[in-house]
């Protein structure tokens, strides 16, 4: 070991206090590139299985090749595996109700395929043989054609054709509707017979603009077809796009994006941006705080170590050898806090997957467990990352150093400022702050580069800390707003479908396990037309209406629900029944409008779209968006605040800027019903265990064979998916906040307490000349107060600004949020950057104190 990196050590041990913190700022910031590059490939490999396991695990498809294209590609040093499905045909599907999807598609699987590409099933069992399928379930719910496991098909299998062209699952039905379209026809060549051994859900590999409903059978290698689709797996996914660009020749490829998303070779460049941006964002932010902790740290060592780097420069050391003094100080604190560092960010990481696995798999993929994935070129990666933190912060003021003549350096004269002109104070100042806090200001002037490294760590502090809060703040919120309750956990959604079938089917569904209450509910599109005078003060600029109407035409829903329920409701408005039940009833609406300009302290958002309580219109049925006048019908409608039962689930894009619902008991639905008019029906039910009643009730729909296009939602797992995700997001998003604000709080204390050390001899001398306890108390409190004011008057403006983006981008990514002002957290940091500095002080000078004056002054004079 030379004599530089002897002296750098003999420093560090002179400074164990600074030592030691910069070790700890080490450790933090090690773990936080630790913990968020293990964490990173944990999630990366958890979604990856996931999306296998739900996907299939195949890259790329090759569409309409023969079986020697499938034995090359098998053939390959580069594929892992290769499954092909014969392409059978297509077959008319009889009574279907989805115009785009009229067909039923005949798969048959090899052995490979069955492996490979996944199949949930619902009832029955796989086929065995080319004579069994397997037909999936959304044939019923969304074609609304009804088959039941042992039923047998007899299907005219064909041919797909658009003029010349042959047409397979990967294009979408040509109806021929579009100008000058060729439309497509059906050429039939054979026939076959299959008998239905099991109901599955819709194949993941089924595109939702395919025009068949998959059926999957086994394939028949005595009568092989002669059209294949082949699924490869390759044994490198990265050369995927090449491989398949040199493969492919003549034939249609499909990319199983699904999977290859979250490898990061998908062509999906939002989503590929979003992945390498967060985590290189992330580490970032630790970059930055760390740099600014290290580097303060170096910055103060070098300043004591000035005059040992003008007296080693005097007898012939060179620039490069004091930088690489100063080099060798940082690689031996990274030496002893990288690996501490490492070690700590997978026990931490290690600990949080523990906790957030199980809300993973409710948002997830409930089949595939998340677990902690230790990546040894992640780890070395988080290492060298953490270690170049490290060598830059060292290096910037060892160049700086390294580069100052040598008499200053003996002198120390480069930062202190004896200028009388610099370090003047007003009159004013001299009468408001007393000698105490001239000398306090003074000292400010004199050495500003150690005074605005206290500010700039204060202000970062700050900044992180506000930031930080109003992103946990924003989020709360978001929390607060998706993650809402629902007077049911199950409904059976339907549109336009037969009421006594409904009904017939309810009694049935109301008997599955763990469901302890029913209610049934039908929803009728309406419009309303309203005075402009009929709505209250400020409500028509909120629900962006035309004020220069007269009339303003509004939709309105009629929510029709159980007799019983509907009396209950209105004997709690005090309402009499009387006059809202019978033929001439009046109706009971909810009509509200959200108000831009609510205080963020009022907990109603809402206003009355209406001026008055109760209005006398004329309502007439919507047809096609349109209102039917000839249909219509006076009604006299009582505004409340509530309606009794929660509506049914909405399309996203029926999202309209003011609520208007109307409620009526269900016997008097056929007066408002009529031919064409959109009708919404919906069963509810509140189960103790939703996920086994969604099963029970599929099976159930499934055997009733309901004939109408429906949707099972299982609310209370959508719910439960909401809360999970944000319980993730919280978390880490809190756990972050804490290990930067302890970055930024050692960062604080490690500038503040070395900065008062390096002041030794001008305290012992102000000490000497006779200054007390009290008064030498006073004047660093004064020192308190400055940095404190000097570091809010900055800090708090940018944390500020700072927040309002944060809430834009928060806002943009598709949150419901209005912008929270950080009152809280900027009331925090005011006290934390008090508390921060003079618990600082007390520590530095409490330690000055118990020195011996002219022990002081002859170590610094010698």
């Amino acid at each position: 070991m030379n004599i530089f990196n002897k002296v750098a050590l003999q420093g560090m041990k002179k400074s164990p206090t600074r030592t030691i913190v910069t070790v700890i700022g080490v450790i933090l910031s090690a773990a936080m590139i630790t913990a968020v590059a293990a964490f990173v490939v944990s999630l990366q490999t958890y979604m990856v299985k996931g999306a296998m396991e739900k996907y299939g695990d195949w890259h790329v498809e090759f569409v309409d090749v023969d079986d020697a294209f499938v034995k090359e590609q098998a053939k390959d040093q580069e594929v892992k595996n290769t499954a092909a499905i014969e392409n059978i045909g297509y077959a008319a599907l009889k009574g279907g109700k989805n115009p785009e999807k009229p067909y039923l598609f005949v798969a048959g699987f090899s052995k490979e395929a069955f492996d490979t590409l996944p199949v949930d099933l619902l009832s029955g069992r796989m086929p065995e043989n080319s004579g069994e399928v397997v037909l999936p379930a959304h044939v019923a719910s969304n074609g609304g054609v009804k088959y039941e496991v042992g039923d047998t098909l007899s299907l005219a299998v064909g041919d797909r054709e658009a003029g010349v062209k042959e047409l397979g699952q990967h294009d979408p039905y040509a109806a021929g509707n579009e100008k000058n379209a060729v439309r497509e026809h059906l050429e039939t060549n054979d026939q076959r017979t299959y008998k239905i051994v099991g109901i599955c859900e819709r194949p993941a590999f089924e595109e939702f603009s395919s025009p068949g409903y998959t059926l999957i059978t086994a394939a028949d290698s005595a009568h092989p077809a002669g059209s294949l689709s082949v699924f490869v797996t390759l044994d490198n996914p990265k050369g995927t796009r090449d491989y398949a660009a040199s493969a492919a020749g003549s034939h249609a490829c499909v990319f199983n994006d699904d999977v290859l998303r979250f490898m990061g070779l998908s062509n999906d460049n939002l989503f590929n941006m979003l992945l390498y941006s967060v985590v290189g964002i992330l580490v970032v932010m630790i970059m930055i705080g760390s740099i600014f902790l290290i580097y303060n740290s170096f910055n103060i060592s070098l300043n004591e170590r000035t005059r040992q780097f003008g007296i080693l420069s005097s007898v012939g050391a060179t620039a490069r050898q004091l930088r690489n003094s100063v080099l060798f100080e940082g690689f031996c604190i990274g030496a002893v806090g990288i690996p501490i560092g490492v070690l700590a960010g997978i026990g931490s990481i290690s600990l949080v997957i523990s906790i957030i696995s199980k809300n993973f798999a409710s948002f997830a993929y409930s089949s595939v467990p998340l677990k902690l994935m230790v990546s040894v070129p992640a780890i070395i990666a988080a290492a060298v990352v953490s270690m170049i933190t490290i060598l830059i912060s060292a290096y910037i003021p060892a160049k700086k150093a390294a580069g100052t003549p040598v008499m200053e350096n003996i002198r120390q004269t480069n930062e202190v400022k004896v200028d009388p002109k610099a370090v003047k104070t007003s009159k004013l100042a001299q009468r408001l702050y007393g000698l105490e806090g001239t000398l306090a200001l003074k000292n400010f002037k004199r050495n500003k580069g150690r005074y605005r490294s206290i500010v700039l760590s204060l202000t970062l502090s700050v900044v992180l800390f506000v930031s930080a809060g109003t992103f946990g703040a924003h989020l709360k919120q978001g929390a607060e707003r998706s993650a809402v309750n629902s007077d049911y956990d199950i409904c059976l959604y339907t549109q336009n479908g037969n009421d006594d079938e409904l009904f017939g089917l309810y009694d049935r569904l109301r008997t599955a396990g763990g469901v302890y209450e029913s209610s049934y509910q039908s929803i009728l599109k309406y419009r309303c037309p309203a005075a402009a005078g009929d709505f209250s003060q400020g409500s028509q600029k909120a629900a962006g209406l035309d004020g220069t109407k007269e009339t303003v035409d509004l939709s309105m829903d009629i929510q029709f629900i159980e007799d019983s329920i509907y009396l209950d409701f209105i004997k709690s408005l005090g309402l009499s029944p009387t006059e809202y039940t019978g033929e001439n009833a009046k109706l009971i609406a909810a009509a509200k409008v959200k108000n831009d300009r609510q205080k963020q302290d009022e907990k109603n958002s809402l206003i009355d779209l209406f001026a008055k309580n109760s209005i006398d219109v004329r309502i007439a049925p919507e047809k096609d968006g349109k209102p039917q006048a000839k249909q219509g019908q006076d009604v006299s409608i009582t505004f409340v605040d509530t309606i009794p039962s929660d509506t049914l689930p909405t399309d996203p894009s029926e999202v309209k800027p003011y609520v208007f619902i109307a409620v009526a008991p269900y016997q008097l639905k056929d007066r408002f019903d009529s031919a064409g008019v959109q009708n919404q029906m919906g069963l509810t039910f509140l189960s103790k265990n939703p996920a086994q009643s969604t099963a029970e009730m599929e099976k159930m729909i499934q055997g009733a064979g309901l004939a109408s296009k429906y949707t099972l939602y299982n609310v209370h797992k959508i719910f439960e998916q909401n809360r999970s995700l944000l319980f993730v997001v919280n978390l880490f998003a809190y756990v972050f906040i804490i290990m930067i604000s302890l970055i930024a709080i050692a960062n604080v204390f490690n500038t503040i307490s070395t900065n008062i050390r390096l002041r030794r001899r001008e305290l012992a001398m102000l000490r000497s000349v006779g200054m007390s306890d009290r008064d030498f108390q006073k004047m660093m409190n004064f020192e308190c107060a400055f940095y404190g004011m000097r570091t809010l008057l900055l800090g708090l403006p940018i944390a500020a600004v700072l927040s309002f983006l944060i809430y834009k981008v928060m806002a943009a990514g598709g949150l419901d949020l209005e912008f929270i002002f950080p009152w809280s957290s900027m009331g925090i940091s005011i006290a934390g950057v008090f508390l921060v500095i003079f618990i600082t002080m007390l520590y530095a000078i409490s330690r000055i104190k118990k020195e011996n004056i002219i022990d002081v002054l002859r170590d610094d004079m010698a």
